[in-house]
């Protein structure tokens, strides 16, 4: 709000100097010679002062427009020849994976042997140095540019992955990235005019999934898994008590195309922590969409989970200094939500990897599920929060992410939101479960 006012204050101190070099009206005198040269001279510094007003506003309006996210200067050149450095191990890709949930996850995976890891990430450099900075192995992973933010490169992502891997499928596919902006006043948006936090949380993550079940559905045992969140849940303590609740409403702001100027699914005004949560509605509905569709015909295990309450995380970024000092503590000690960076990565390779979790259609948590506020326990530490230890179980979504009516309908109209042609749309072959990977 103070960003808006000062701007607001220095337009009109602007108007009010300009105005100052306008004509003051007179009553109609006999034009002299003398007073058309005045005239003639005002007239030529209004000119000016307009033309300057015109320049100043385009400069305002370039400013505040939102930087370019992808440019097709920095579509990667194809990396060829995977196949050799995949060898026998399973190939999983990580979003996100340069800091975090998806870093930890990717470490997790690479340092058991079993995995080679696809980094997908936005920044190619910051992931390479990441994954050095957490000893993952030489040769058990490869950093590929992959910006959410534009559908573009999502494609060009996909058809990078499909020249690396060559007639190797995909075994495993985490959709982790995410972002999180609770305290814009104004929304950010994408390259194609979403929101930024359902552009790359939702809509990027819609059509990666999409444009990668046919070569998925290739792979023996091969599972998608989306992070959900507690806040998109309203039968939880984040999601139900701490406002804003998530609610897609009737999808109104997706039916009219979800671009700009519209920035919420709802169609209502942009609320930066209700998009954020909208998203993770979304995210968790997806999974439900691609277990009814595709799950009989394919095998592909599709699965969400909340990790527990990554307090100190690069997703909180965003907010004041204050809060991000102070939520870590309260998340540890009062609530009892709180779980390392280290162990919610542990626990995203464990939906990937652990037989337990080779059932479809479920929503994964640890530790209580965050359904309420921790118990006190000897160490001085609450538990059942969702937080650190625990064992994982099958956890229950709320009404509203678990209602099948609005879930179909968030699908078909994200469909048309992506452009998913239909060519790209997969359409499942009897008999083709899994005929060829491991």
């Amino acid at each position: 709000l103070l960003t808006m006012f000062c701007r607001l204050l220095s337009i009109a101190c602007l108007v009010s100097m300009t105005s100052g070099f306008s004509p003051v009206p007179r009553t109609a005198t006999k034009v002299t010679s003398t007073t058309a040269a005045r005239q003639q001279e005002q007239r030529q510094l209004m000119t000016t002062f307009t033309r300057q007003d015109t320049k100043l506003e385009a400069m305002l309006t370039q400013t505040e427009l939102p930087e370019k996210l992808y440019f097709e200067k920095e579509k990667e050149i194809p990396k060829v020849l995977g196949g050799l450095q995949i060898g026998l191990r399973k190939l999983a890709c990580v979003t996100g994976a340069s800091s975090g949930l998806g870093l930890n996850c990717a470490a997790t995976l690479a340092k058991t042997g079993r995995y080679f890891v696809i980094m997908a990430c936005r920044n190619v450099e910051k992931a390479k140095e990441a994954a050095k900075r957490m000893g993952m192995p030489d040769g058990s992973y490869v950093v590929m540019k992959l910006e959410l933010g534009s559908l573009q490169s999502v494609r060009d992502f996909v058809a990078n992955l499909k020249a690396f891997k060559s007639a190797r499928p995909l075994n495993n596919l985490i959709c982790n990235a995410a972002v999180y902006k609770p305290t814009d006043p104004e929304p950010a948006w994408t390259d194609d005019g979403f929101e930024m936090s359902m552009g790359v949380n939702h809509f990027g993550h819609f059509l990666l999934v999409n444009l990668l079940l046919d070569d998925m559905s290739r792979a023996k045992n091969a599972r998608v898994c989306i992070v959900g969140s507690i806040t998109g849940n309203t039968n939880t303590v984040g999601g139900g008590l701490v406002y804003p609740q998530a609610d897609l409403g009737n999808l109104k702001g997706f039916k009219e195309g979800a671009r700009k100027p519209i920035a919420m699914a709802d169609g209502k005004p942009f609320f930066g922590a209700k998009a954020y949560k909208d998203s993770k509605v979304c995210n968790m509905m997806t999974v439900s969409e691609l277990h009814k569709r595709y799950h009989d015909s394919t095998g592909i295990v599709f699965s969400s989970m909340y990790p527990g309450c990554i307090a100190e995380t690069a997703l909180f970024r965003e907010k004041r200094p204050w809060f991000r000092k102070a939520f870590p503590w309260f998340m540890k000690y009062v609530t009892g939500g709180y779980v390392g960076e280290r162990e919610a990565g542990e626990r995203l390779a464990q939906v990937i990897d652990d037989p337990l979790c080779s059932k479809s259609n479920v929503y994964w948590s640890w530790n209580g599920g965050a359904q309420t506020v921790g118990r006190w326990s000897p160490d001085g530490k609450p538990r059942g929060a969702g937080g650190s230890g625990g064992e994982i179980f099958e956890n229950s979504q709320s009404d509203a992410v678990r209602d099948a009516a609005t879930a179909e309908k968030m699908w078909d109209l994200s469909v048309e939101a992506v452009g998913l042609s239909d060519k790209e749309i997969f359409k499942p072959k009897k008999g083709a479960l899994g005929t060829i990977s491991q």
